[in-house]
C-alpha cells in the first residue's frame, strides 16, 4: 500500500503522523466522501475476491468502490498502516423482509482501540451508515446531522440502532440495523459470505446493481435503472428528506457512474432490479 496514494483518493489533506481521534474522524468521513459503496462487479463479469493488493488497486488506482467486505476491508488496512489499533468483527445485518438476522460474517467492521477507548468504524454500509466512527463505551444517544445513533448491549452482543428521520426524540422508535460481538476475526474468515452475497438471490449484492456515494448534505444513488439523489434537512433550512428520482435508459448509465460517481467499467454493466427472495427461516 502505498499510505500517501489512499490518502490522496480519499481526499484527505492533512497530517498523518501520530493516530488520533480527530485523524480517524476525518479518514472515515472522507472515504465515505469519495468511495461509493456498490457492487458493480458482480453485475459487470467480475468476482470479487478478499485479496488487499487486489482491493486496493481497485479503489486506488481504478478508482472504484466496492461492497462491506471489499470497503472495510481496505480501510482496515489504511488505519493499520496509520498506526491504529484496529481489530476486525463480525456483524450479522437485521433482514428489513424477514426481520431476522443474517448468518455470522454477514457483514464486515472495524474496531479501533484508541487512548483506552473503543470506536466502531464502518466505511461499507451504504445509505444507513453514520459519518464518523462511534463511540463503543457509550451506550446513550449519539447525534450525527439529522441521525441519531446508539449501540445498546446486551450480554457479549451490541446492537448497532439508528432513529429515522421521522422518528428522532427522546420518545421515538429505535430501528436495529446490525449486531455484533467484539471477538476478533480474520479478513479469510468472511470469504463464504462474500460469495454467498455475489449469488445468492437472497443478497441484494445479487438481485440490484446498485452504486451510492455519501456528498456533504446528502447523497446520490443509482439502482437498476434509476438514479435518486437525496438532501438531507438541516437547521438552517429545517423540513425533512427531499428525495428525486430520474428513470434511465440502458445507454445512459455508463455516463451516469462516470458523471456522479466517477466510475468507468471495464466491462459492460448489466442492469439489475430484482425482487430480493426471503432467506429461509432457521430457527
Amino acid at each position: 500500500m502505498e499510505v500517501d496514494r489512499y490518502l490522496s483518493r480519499i481526499g484527505f489533506e492533512g497530517p498523518s503522523g501520530v493516530p488520533s481521534l480527530e485523524l480517524l474522524r476525518s479518514v472515515h468521513t472522507c472515504h465515505l466522501l469519495s468511495v461509493p459503496f456498490e457492487d458493480l462487479t458482480v453485475h459487470s463479469g467480475g468476482q470479487v475476491k478478499l485479496d488487499l493488493p487486489a482491493l486496493y488497486d481497485k479503489v486506488v488506482n481504478q478508482r472504484r468502490g466496492g461492497f462491506c467486505f471489499e470497503n472495510n476491508s481496505l480501510f482496515y488496512w489504511l488505519l493499520t498502516q496509520l498506526g491504529f489499533q484496529t481489530t476486525v468483527l463480525s456483524g450479522q445485518v437485521k433482514n428489513s423482509i424477514t426481520s431476522r438476522y443474517g448468518p455470522p460474517f454477514d457483514h464486515l467492521i472495524v474496531m479501533v482501540n484508541l487512548e483506552g477507548k473503543r470506536w466502531l468504524c464502518d466505511v461499507g454500509f451504504g445509505a444507513a451508515g453514520f459519518s464518523v466512527p462511534l463511540s463503543l463505551d457509550t451506550y446513550g444517544p449519539q447525534v450525527q446531522g439529522h441521525r441519531v445513533y446508539r449501540v445498546r448491549r446486551i450480554d457479549d452482543v451490541h446492537f448497532l440502532e439508528w432513529q429515522k428521520e421521522e422518528n428522532r426524540g427522546e420518545d421515538g422508535d429505535w430501528t436495529e440495523i446490525y449486531k455484533f460481538t467484539l471477538e476478533p476475526r480474520r479478513l479469510e474468515d468472511f470469504a463464504e459470505m462474500c460469495q454467498y452475497h455475489q449469488s445468492s438471490p437472497s443478497s441484494i449484492f445479487f438481485c440490484k446493481s446498485l452504486c451510492t456515494v455519501l456528498r456533504p448534505g446528502g447523497r446520490v444513488s443509482y439502482i437498476g435503472r434509476r438514479l435518486i439523489s437525496t438532501t438531507f434537512p438541516s437547521e438552517a433550512t429545517g423540513g425533512g428528506l427531499e428525495t428525486t428520482t430520474r428513470e434511465l435508459e440502458d445507454e445512459e448509465i455508463p455516463a451516469v457512474l462516470a458523471e456522479n460517481f466517477g466510475i468507468v467499467l471495464q466491462s459492460p454493466l448489466i442492469p439489475k432490479d430484482d425482487t430480493i427472495t426471503p432467506p429461509p427461516v432457521v430457527y
